[in-house]
């Protein structure tokens, strides 16, 4: 019988449920999100008309939940959904753990990137937007692991920046059209890998996109000032050792 008492005891008999809770909040709160998402429209409880990104439906019939609601739809139950959570919940923890202790910085990667996919969605028509942002942080991982060697589905080998465009490509062999949205998320990717990774080294340390103190008070318990924050932890969001990440993976 499992000790209800002893977490290790639970965990020992329920390793799914340790996988789950072993994932940083972030990652841990997007994929629940997703996978309930899924099953709602499944079960005919809500509509994905009704959590579609429209500029109109906001703006003008005030149903602003569609700015996070297309962010959480990867369509309905089935293989194409398991083949996304995988790749959303393996990178998102990736970043989030190399984030550090607090969520406030990768939830400001989350925010950053989410406004700037919300702008370049209706030019691209681009409705809903979990790929998009699925595919930012697994451009910036994989610019931060170039030497990681990866397999995918046992048939390819390739060092990691290549994981995007090979993603991209099974997309559109798969689906038959361009995918926009992992497009979209490649360039909102490189803004960001940019900006934290080459901009700063060569411009002073410069961080403009690092989030502002209002932003860590928000998330941390005790106030910015109090806490010590050493330039090598910055750094370790900027860019994670690659010591620290898995030196190759099968995807």
């Amino acid at each position: 019988m499992a000790d209800f008492n002893n977490p290790g005891g639970i965990a020992a008999q329920f390793p799914l449920e340790q996988w789950f809770y072993e994932m940083p909040p972030c990652t841990r709160y997007w994929t629940t999100g997703v996978l309930l998402t899924s099953l709602l429209v499944q079960c005919h409880v809500i509509s994905p008309f009704n959590m579609f990104y429209s500029l109109n439906a906001i703006f003008n019939k005030g149903q602003y939940w569609r700015l996070i609601s297309s962010y959480f739809y990867f369509g309905p139950l089935g293989v194409d959904l398991l083949f996304h959570v995988f790749f959303l919940q393996r990178y998102a923890r990736l970043l989030e753990e190399a984030s550090g202790r607090s969520p406030a910085r990768f939830s400001w990667l989350l925010v950053f990137c989410g406004v700037s996919l919300s702008c370049l969605a209706p030019m691209l028509h681009i409705f809903f937007l979990g790929t998009a942002l699925s595919s930012v942080l697994v451009y910036i991982w994989s610019r931060r692991n170039p030497d990681a060697m990866l397999s995918f589905l046992g048939l390819l080998t390739f060092r990691a920046p290549w994981l995007p465009w090979v993603l991209m490509g099974f997309s559109f062999v798969m689906h038959g059209i361009v995918p926009k949205d992992e497009i979209c998320g490649v360039i909102v990717g490189h803004v960001w890998y940019y900006f934290n990774d080459i901009y700063p080294p060569v411009h002073g340390g410069s961080r403009p996109l690092d989030p502002p103190q209002f932003w860590i008070r928000l998330w941390e318990n005790a106030p910015v000032e109090e806490r010590v924050e050493t330039d090598d932890a910055r750094q370790e969001f900027a860019v994670p050792p690659v010591a620290d990440l898995p030196a190759d993976g099968a995807l």
